[in-house]
């Protein structure tokens, strides 16, 4: 089988790997163009393209499937399929029509629910006990496509977003294998989504993590997780932004107001009080310091337990 792989962020790396060990002819990878990263504003290849160089395959990089020359272009490579997996760009018809066997999507969520750009931080911010992978059949809406196969796991109260992501990626992999197989051999039958339970999620924005002390525990503990590792979740100390890395909610009484720090009686963090509950907090970074331990930060800031921390 021939194929054309899109893909750009890290969670699409595993995908490519398994399809290169598992002998398919990968003609092209296809991925962003280089972007401005850092304080020097270099540009950065994907961690695609940096895997697909390293495997020596012929890399493309379009401002847009829909450009000039870019359908005869990837016609030209001749692929029975095409594999996608967080490739950024939505593919327009005439790629759709290209090859035989169709565009197969990699998306990290049990469609029909959560279609769209954040599955994995919505199935933690959600609260979700499961998520998993739809292997989907393109069509020209948004991940609306027939799924031909579904694969899940359990989310753990220490997931985040960088952790369950890694875990999808590696299962996608494992599932793309059979579903080629199955797929090419016409024993697998796309069934169409239920669009009654079809749910969509938005682009996260960096000013959601900012925290409103107001809220519940739980909710700013999924928020915690769900944000990391971007935009990551952070309040505000002495006009400084200090990031929340770790935290988990405390089962126990209302005893401040929201906001309001208070020493935890097994001194390993701090503990704030919100809109129900209080948050015990393990693991913080404090703008331009590196991340550290909970309490050693308090040995630094010995003014900060009974300080009241701004909600948004």
């Amino acid at each position: 089988m021939r194929l054309v792989f899109m893909g750009s962020p890290q969670f699409a790396v595993p995908p490519l790997e398994h399809l290169l060990v598992s002998n398919y002819q990968v003609a092209a990878v296809y991925t962003q163009p280089d972007k401005p990263a850092g304080r020097g504003r270099g540009l950065l290849a994907s961690a695609v393209k940096q895997t697909a160089q390293a495997r020596g395959l012929t890399v493309v990089q379009p401002d847009s499937l829909k450009a000039a020359g870019v359908v005869e272009q990837l016609g030209g490579f001749e692929p029975d399929v095409i594999v996608v997996a967080a490739f950024g760009q939505i593919l327009p018809k005439t790629v759709l029509a290209l090859p035989k066997l169709g565009c197969i999507n990699v998306h990290p969520s049990l469609l029909p629910r959560f279609r769209g750009a954040s599955p994995v931080a919505s199935a933690i911010l959600t609260g979700d006990d499961f998520t998993g992978v739809s292997l989907m059949l393109m069509d020209e809406g948004l991940d609306t496509g027939p799924v031909l196969a579904r694969a899940q796991l359990p989310i753990l109260a220490r997931d985040t977003t960088g952790t369950l992501t890694a875990k999808l990626s590696w299962l996608g992999a494992l599932l793309l294998g059979e579903v080629l197989v199955g797929w090419s051999r016409g024993e697998l039958a796309p069934q169409p989504q239920d669009e009654s339970k079809a749910t969509y999620c938005q682009p996260i924005a960096k000013e959601e993590g900012e925290i409103d002390w107001r809220q519940p525990a739980v909710d700013i503990w999924r928020r915690v997780r769900a944000f990391n590792p971007w935009p990551g979740c952070y309040t505000r100390w002495r006009g400084r932004s200090l990031k929340i890395i770790e935290a988990a909610p405390l089962v126990g009484e209302q005893v401040a107001e929201a906001g309001r720090v208070v020493a935890l009686n097994s001194k390993s963090g701090f503990g704030v009080a919100t809109g129900d509950g209080i948050l015990g907090v393990y693991r913080v970074q404090m703008e331009g310091k590196k991340a550290m331990p909970a309490e050693e930060f308090l040995r630094g800031q010995r003014e900060f337990i009974g300080a009241v921390l701004p909600s948004n």
